[in-house]
């Protein structure tokens, strides 16, 4: 058996059910979803879709930091939209956080997300050797 081990940080939202925020495994992490939840406050972030696609990068980026990486290291990017119309305001804001090459990615429209935030996403990051 692979030993896992749980990653934590508190630059991010606490995790809000039965899941860490990411898991390490040898050199690969598996981040949980992200929804645009303010660390200090456990609330949405105020503002408009793009407000809360910053978040979730903001959000996501200091898991990966615990984890000894950073978003440039993330191999697979999984967004879940509740209007998939704001997949373009999810390119624009993605650029600012993550440069080329760009990780796998897909984009999934749903129904409804936790706390009713507008976009989550899940993460595959692969640590540097």
């Amino acid at each position: 058996m692979t030993d896992k081990a749980v990653v934590h940080s508190d630059n991010a939202p606490a995790a809000i059910g039965t899941y860490s925020q990411a898991v390490k495994v040898d050199n690969t992490v598996y981040l949980s979803g992200q929804i645009p939840l303010v660390p200090e406050t456990m609330t949405l972030v105020e503002g408009d879709f793009a407000a809360q696609a910053e978040q979730v990068f903001k959000n996501l980026s200091a898991v990966c930091e615990a984890a000894g990486g950073s978003l440039q290291d993330i191999v697979k990017l999984n967004i879940y939209l509740t209007d998939l119309s704001n997949f373009a305001i999810v390119n624009e804001v993605m650029d600012k956080y993550i440069k080329q090459p760009y990780p796998a990615r897909a984009a999934i429209g749903i129904n409804q997300l936790p706390k009713d935030s507008l976009i989550e996403a899940d993460a595959i990051m692969v640590l540097k050797a």
